[in-house]
């Protein structure tokens, strides 16, 4: 359904409903004329995240520090991967950060039509807000994660630990926005299929826990080769994560070619995304 505004000199229509609507259509005029209850959203995925919680906000820092714990003990000191050379407490720590927030915006994104039915089916609003909201407020929680991050990467610049992004650091803000984008586009996917297909929604969890362990999360692409290099090195995630890397830490595999490569498949990702979620929120309600 398109809505489309219009204003007439008598004054007497400011809305017109029309069916339909264009495959790729991002609603970038609807989602700035409803910016309100976007804004309303994401304060509400927010506010649920801690609602009911004994630490509260605290735990958008407790997640990614037990996870680190766990990782430099299990992968770094047990099973000896290579970190680039780079303290182990610092590697995961930021492949678990950029790897959150891509996981996140999938997981949430993928329940959409699942979790806002009952909103759905009684008042209209445009269907892509939800999605978007959650990329939002994702977003916080991602940034206040990066400032454990930050506090990590000064602690080891004053022990005299060589290492630094340079001039890639510009290049963060849009590995930030091919993770959105991904998670983001493969989320509204998964959430198209599921109003026919439910178990796919069962695998969802399973299928980005194993998706992390195909991606440098726990280790460098640097370490990989024959076809275990091209094996990891095909996920869409792989160099998102490496330019995440490159840019904060001065350490990964950063080309003019995998920059390509992340940004094309990015690309065909979110377009998918877009023209099935779009096709699938006209009728939802009548097969969810």
């Amino acid at each position: 359904m398109n809505i489309k505004d219009n204003y007439p000199e008598s004054g007497e229509w400011d809305l017109i409903i029309t069916p339909g609507k264009k495959w790729f259509d991002l609603q970038l005029r609807q989602l700035w004329r409803y910016r309100d209850l976007l804004m309303l959203f994401v304060r509400r995925d927010i506010v649920a995240f801690y609602k009911q919680t004994i630490f509260g906000p605290l735990w958008y820092f407790i997640q990614p520090i037990a996870t680190t714990i766990v990782f430099v003990f299990v992968f770094g000191n047990l099973a000896g991967l290579s970190t680039d050379g780079l303290p182990q407490p610092l590697f995961y720590l930021a492949g678990i950060t950029a790897w959150n927030y891509f996981a996140d915006c999938l997981k949430k994104t993928s329940t959409v039509f699942r979790d806002n039915q009952a909103i759905f089916g009684k008042v209209y609003f445009p269907r892509i807000i939800s999605p978007f909201s959650i990329v939002i407020s994702n977003l916080l929680r991602f940034g206040i994660q990066m400032l454990l991050l930050v506090a990590l990467i000064i602690y080891y610049l004053i022990q005299g630990i060589d290492f630094g992004p340079g001039w890639t650091i510009l290049l963060l803000p849009v590995f930030v926005l091919f993770m959105a984008l991904q998670g983001l586009g493969l989320g509204m996917i998964i959430t198209a299929l599921t109003t026919k297909y439910r178990d796919l929604s069962y695998l969802v969890e399973f299928g980005v826990q194993l998706m992390m362990y195909a991606t440098t999360v726990i280790y460098p692409l640097s370490s990989l080769g024959g076809k275990m290099y091209w094996v990891v090195a095909l996920n869409p995630m792989t160099f998102v994560i490496e330019g995440i890397k490159v840019s904060t830490l001065g350490e990964g595999i950063l080309t003019l070619q995998t920059m390509m490569y992340a940004t094309s498949i990015t690309f065909v990702i979110f377009t998918i995304g877009i023209i099935i979620y779009n096709r699938v929120e006209k009728n939802f309600v009548d097969t969810i």
